[in-house]
């Protein structure tokens, strides 16, 4: 009898389980995301298309966190997949908020080193739809993994300890990366393997 009612307390205290939730976007969310101008009419994706899901993470102190995407709905299944793999291999996340919480702007979210997906804006200059516009792109603790233009400018000034692509910190992305061989085994492309710019933040399908 003992053993029965010990089992519950132990696997709790011992085990952290991973666990994502995903749903439609509903009205709140509708508002937030327009009031924080990451949508708007004339976007490249209907809001029927999008999804909001909830995922636990690793904080960089350890902690378990839970963050908030948005994504395509023909990646949201991809995505929980490997945020699972991601939480199970320990691999931290600074925070993972939308981008309507920094009122659409893409500067303040990298400076803020958050994880983030959907934000309905241009790619990087380009006059082009970003991935992201689409839900079908994420990109992963920028401040580590920044973006460097092809003449090797970086426009974040906490990410210039990070040019040099060496395991310095956990978070780091690398080519042989656990973590970013997880995302290519479930479809995704790397920004770190373009030719000229990098974009080691960014995967997309």
């Amino acid at each position: 009898m003992r053993k029965i009612l010990l089992l519950p307390i132990l696997t709790t205290a011992l085990f952290s389980v991973f666990n994502a939730n995903v749903t439609q976007i509903t009205p709140a969310i509708k508002a937030r995301m327009i009031k924080g101008n990451s949508w708007h009419k004339g976007c490249p994706v209907p809001l029927e298309n999008l999804r909001y899901v909830n995922v636990k993470y690793h904080s960089f102190s350890g902690e378990d966190r839970v963050g908030e995407l948005i994504v395509h709905k023909d990646i949201a299944d991809s995505i929980v997949w490997v945020m699972e793999e991601l939480y199970n291999i320990g691999y931290p996340i600074r925070q993972m908020r939308l981008v309507s919480d920094f009122n659409g702007d893409d500067w303040k979210s990298i400076e803020a080193d958050n994880t983030s997906a959907f934000n309905c804006r241009k790619a990087t200059d380009s006059n082009n739809w970003s991935k992201h516009s689409f839900g079908k792109a994420i990109d992963i603790n920028p401040i580590e993994n920044p973006y460097i233009s092809k003449t090797g400018y970086i426009a974040h000034k906490k990410s210039l300890k990070y040019r040099k692509r060496v395991p310095n910190h956990r978070a780091v992305l690398l080519e042989n990366s656990i973590a970013t061989q997880i995302f290519k085994k479930h479809g995704f492309k790397w920004g770190g393997d373009w030719k000229y710019t990098k974009d080691y933040q960014h995967f997309y399908k």
